[in-house]
């Protein structure tokens, strides 16, 4: 379990007092609700919280909701306290959900939807040092899926640390199970076929883990090294949906959580029911469609307006920070901190995960001289930045990390680039 969790970190990385202050008794019948900002409860949210600005995101990530909603749950618009000194409006949705039975509520809410991805978002995270903030608190990806009156969970590893068990795949696994916070993320633009062919591969896949997890699909712990290669056929993706379609293919799949994720969504226009025969053939089925461009190490959004721009990897806090009304010395020493060390911040983290931050320390000062050059630099501050930005994407190859979803919501909402929007994070209670 150590030694998954470890994994979990290389890129797959209680509410209930200030509940009580804040509202009455929740009803045991489900209310017709909306989300919607409370001052007082803001305040006591943000103490519960206690994560830094550049851990919310802007209303421009936001997806669009159609409430309102039937549920028991508490729904909140949280503003971050440093945004709502500034008249910025970074922040986040929150559903404030009691542990037992949520993935019943959940589903009936008609907040959430099959394929949404479930990012895994650890606030303790916040100001323990630059791996963590730059990863935004956000360790580990599943996609979700409604069946049989639940939202479910999908993840690699296919296993009962992550699926439950018996697979019961209801957010009862151990990882759910310690879980606090979630992160939701919608592709944009999904049809209610595209939904469907999603529903009927996770549900391949969940009822056959036993049989095909590890020997034909493994976790792959080195998220350095993606499947994906620009300009070449993603013949993963045909991999893993003939491994769901049981055409058992040759070899085994390695892949870690966020890039099986991706891959589940790659394969959202194939239906499983009637593409097998394509699956078959030599070439990458003509229904393999990407779900969202993998992104570079550093993106240009900071510098470019135009509608083609990338956000990179690295660029989570950056665009953030960026993004704020706040003076340029502000923002100076507000990208300054996203780099400082915290040895009791660290403390907060598991063992694995303090070895894989303190291990990276050093590396991410490169990366503060090209956060300082590019938001706000002087001439040679940002064309020390261009050649620190071109390094970069040379070195890293383009990739999908648990925080590349909610990156991707951080461009602009026309963006040719943008595929992905920001629903609501999960507060378990």
């Amino acid at each position: 379990m150590r030694m998954m969790r470890f994994r979990e970190l290389a890129g797959c990385v209680a509410l209930v007092a200030a509940m009580a202050l804040a509202w009455p008794s929740t009803p045991a019948a489900a209310a017709a609700k909306q989300f919607t900002f409370s001052a007082t409860a803001n305040e006591r949210l943000a103490r519960k919280l206690n994560i830094p600005i550049y851990f919310t995101v802007p209303s421009s990530t936001w997806a669009p909701l159609a409430g309102p909603f039937n549920t028991t749950d508490i729904l909140l618009d949280f503003k971050h306290p440093e945004a709502l000194k500034t008249g910025s409006d970074a922040g986040l949705r929150l559903v404030v959900t009691p542990r037992s039975g949520m993935a019943a509520r959940l589903a009936k809410s008609g907040i959430f939807e099959t394929g949404d991805l479930l990012l895994t978002f650890r606030a303790e995270w916040g100001g323990a040092g630059a791996y963590p903030n730059v990863q935004m608190g956000i360790s580990h990806t599943g996609l979700a899926y409604i069946k049989d009156g639940k939202l479910r969970n999908l993840d690699n590893p296919l296993n009962e640390e992550y699926l439950g068990r018996g697979m019961s795949a209801d957010l009862t696994s151990e990882h759910y199970r310690t879980l606090n916070f979630i992160h939701v993320i919608r592709p944009r633009g999904l049809t209610d076929a595209e939904r469907a062919n999603i529903l009927a591969w996770a549900t391949r896949l969940n009822s056959s883990a036993k049989r095909v997890y590890p020997s034909q699909i493994k976790f792959n712990d080195d998220y350095n090294a993606p499947k994906y290669k620009s300009g070449r056929p993603v013949e993963f993706v045909k991999h893993l949906g003939q491994i769901a379609l049981g055409q058992n293919p040759a070899g085994t799949l390695d892949l870690y959580c966020s890039e099986f994720a991706w891959s589940l969504l790659a394969l959202r226009g194939c239906d499983p029911t009637k593409t097998g025969e394509q699956f078959k053939g030599s070439r990458v089925p003509s229904c393999v469609k990407a779900p969202m461009k993998p992104l570079d190490a550093a993106g240009n959004s900071i510098t470019s307006t135009g509608r083609s721009a990338s956000v990179g990897l690295a660029d989570g806090p950056l665009t953030v920070i960026d993004g704020l009304k706040i003076p340029v010395a502000d923002r100076k020493a507000l990208l300054e901190s996203v780099f400082v060390e915290n040895p009791a911040g660290l403390k907060k983290m598991s063992e694995g995960h303090r070895k894989v931050a303190q291990d990276m320390q050093p590396k991410f000062e490169t990366l503060k001289d090209y956060d300082l050059g590019v938001s706000g630099g002087n001439a040679i501050q940002r064309l020390r930045a261009r050649l620190i930005r071109s390094a970069f994407n040379i070195a890293v190859p383009d990739n999908y990390s648990p925080t590349s979803y909610l990156l991707n919501t951080l461009l602009p909402p026309d963006n040719v680039n943008r595929t992905m929007d920001y629903v609501a994070t999960i507060v378990i209670e």
